[in-house]
């Protein structure tokens, strides 16, 4: 039967022989869903006694760190969640360290933080603090001391949080295993306890609270000259579902009947169909409860028995009420238990960029700019939130009443902290739509911002002339062994009035080496809005000889004269 992650966590700190304890420490264990999205804490900051105010940034840093973590997005990884943390914290310390208004200078810390989630281990690492790993009987230093040595007896500490505005932290990732030991402790306690003693303790029957205790108590005994701190951290269990206790989370809730006007679901009435696919059934309903209008959206028939598809759909739903933006559809959280698997959006009436398209086969460059430079934004949205869509194109996307651009599908989305939870399901094919589908994932690779860029820039050349910028792949024969193998077609084939300037970014932008493609949507947005520059730089790119031949041949002339020179000058 399958599990939680359970860390048990054991901690102890002392002043020691000193007048005030300046380490702090402090760890998390959550019991609601941020356990398994977000993971436990474990944190210990070692202040910098030879700062003023030590005490202060060792506690700032332990608790900005815990609540901060805890704050951030869901879609987050865990290393941009700490990148973000950690940078602000040190901001801070530093700017308070060197303030004219605070009385005391110097707000310098060690860190060290392990966040457990999944079957993970991320660590993080600054100063002279340090973290263990006791498995199978054997101990490892599983940080660097950032300690510089003057000769064989001076040394200091060469990176610390609040010494400077620039930020270098070691981070890295371990794999769990049920057993293992997490020890953190502050110079005072590693550097008076020898290592045959540490294993002793920590492969002791004690609880993890009493190894720390008796760490402290040790060191003390070796005359240790420095406060003293130890936190423990044993891995008890760790989420492991099987495949059917997966798929039995999945088909949990029955797929709804067929939906017919006037039907009550849960509290919701349901007033038309608004379309069906061969993917999911779309209903306008109301709310019974405030009369708001909204959309239902059930899964089809069709894969019933098809977790990977479930999946995606409850992940479509988790995605949506996380993303906040007017470009992305919002997908709202039940108010009561569902009977049924299915979930809710907000109600967007206009039309598809495919219908679109189709009424408009001949559409103006700047109206298009204009629906792309919105789209842009959504998609930009998305990356700030570490999430890539995967499956962007025209049918994914609406033009509403409004004229304002909104993304309404997520199922394909890849979220990088989503990412990061250890999980049965395999990915049986590459995401997306084929023709829209980055060849990336098409050659096997994994997927990443520039993969959504390859996309928007297949919509807008489709939003242009009504084709598409390569010859049309059809599913299950279409095999990608090279990049090179994809020959663009120049737009100006099928529109020959659009500017060479254009053609010239839609090729980048539709690149399929993603090496070679916009690294970032603003280059492309950029670059869609400053036809000049584009002009420019592929002027810059042509050959002399096209650019200006009569300089070309006078370079030439000149270069043949000074040979023939130097060629009488020798026989001379």
């Amino acid at each position: 039967m399958s599990h939680p992650l359970n860390i048990a966590i054991g901690l102890y700190s002392s002043a020691g022989v000193k007048p005030e304890n300046q380490d702090s420490l402090s760890y998390c264990s959550p019991t609601d869903e941020s356990l398994e999205s977000k993971g436990i804490v474990t944190v210990l900051a070692d202040g910098v006694s030879t700062s003023e105010a030590a005490k202060e940034a060792s506690h700032t840093a332990v608790t900005s760190f815990i609540s901060d973590y805890y704050s951030t997005p869901d879609t987050w990884s865990t290393k941009k969640s700490c990148q973000q943390i950690i940078s602000a914290i040190n901001s801070w310390l530093f700017k308070q360290g060197s303030s004219h208004a605070n009385e005391l200078k110097g707000w310098v810390t060690t860190f060290d933080a392990i966040i457990f989630k999944s079957t993970t281990a991320y660590i993080l690492h600054i100063g002279d603090s340090r973290v263990y790993r006791l498995r199978d009987g054997k101990l490892k230093q599983m940080t660097r001391d950032h300690i510089t040595w003057l000769n064989t007896e001076r040394s200091y500490l060469s990176r610390a949080l609040g010494v400077d505005s620039a930020l270098q932290i070691d981070f890295k990732t371990e794999i769990l295993m049920e057993g293992d030991i997490y020890l953190q402790t502050s110079d005072g306690v590693h550097e008076f306890i020898p290592e045959k003693e540490l294993i002793e303790l920590l492969g002791s029957a004690l609880s993890p609270e009493e190894i720390a205790q008796r760490l402290v108590e040790k060191a003390i005994a070796n005359q240790s000259d420095d406060n003293l701190s130890a936190l423990v951290a044993k891995v008890v269990s760790l989420p492991n579902e099987t495949k059917e206790e997966v798929y039995n989370k999945l088909f949990e809730l029955p797929f709804p009947p067929d939906l017919q006007p006037g039907l009550i679901l849960d509290g919701y009435k349901i007033l038309q169909e608004l379309s069906l696919s061969a993917r999911s059934q779309i209903y306008l309903a109301e709310d019974i409860e405030t009369g708001q209008e909204l959309v239902i959206k059930t899964p089809s028939e069709n894969y019933s028995d098809d977790p990977w598809y479930l999946d995606g759909f409850v992940r479509e739903e988790w995605i949506g009420q996380r993303l906040k933006h007017p470009g992305l559809m919002k997908t709202y959280k039940p108010r009561a238990k569902k009977q049924f698997l299915y979930f809710t959006t907000e109600y967007i009436k206009g039309q598809t960029i495919g219908q679109w398209i189709t009424e408009h086969p001949n559409p103006k460059i700047s109206v298009v700019r204009e629906y792309i430079v919105q789209l842009s934004s959504a998609l930009r949205a998305m990356h700030r939130q570490d999430v890539i869509h995967q499956d962007l194109k025209p049918d994914n996307v609406m033009i509403t009443e409004n004229d304002r651009i909104k993304i309404i599908d997520f199922g394909a989305v890849h979220a990088a902290g989503l990412a990061e939870l250890a999980t049965v399901l395999q990915r049986q094919h590459p995401e997306g739509t084929l023709n829209y589908t980055a060849p990336e994932y098409l050659m096997g690779e994994s997927g990443s911002k520039r993969s959504d860029i390859f996309s928007l820039g297949v919509i807008c050349y489709e939003m242009l002339c009504g084709k598409l910028p390569y010859k049309e792949k059809i599913a299950n024969k279409f095999k990608l062994k090279k990049y090179e193998s994809m020959r663009y077609i120049s737009i100006q084939t099928h529109r020959p009035e659009l500017p060479d300037w254009l053609d010239e970014v839609l090729r980048k932008a539709c690149e399929p080496n993603p090496t070679k493609r916009y690294g970032l949507i603003s280059e492309f947005i950029h670059d869609l809005k400053t036809p000049k520059n584009i002009v420019a730089r592929a002027e810059q790119k042509e050959p002399l000889i096209k650019r200006d031949p009569v300089l070309f041949w006078k370079g030439v002339s000149s270069i043949l004269l000074i040979l023939l020179i130097i060629s009488i000058s020798i026989k001379f």
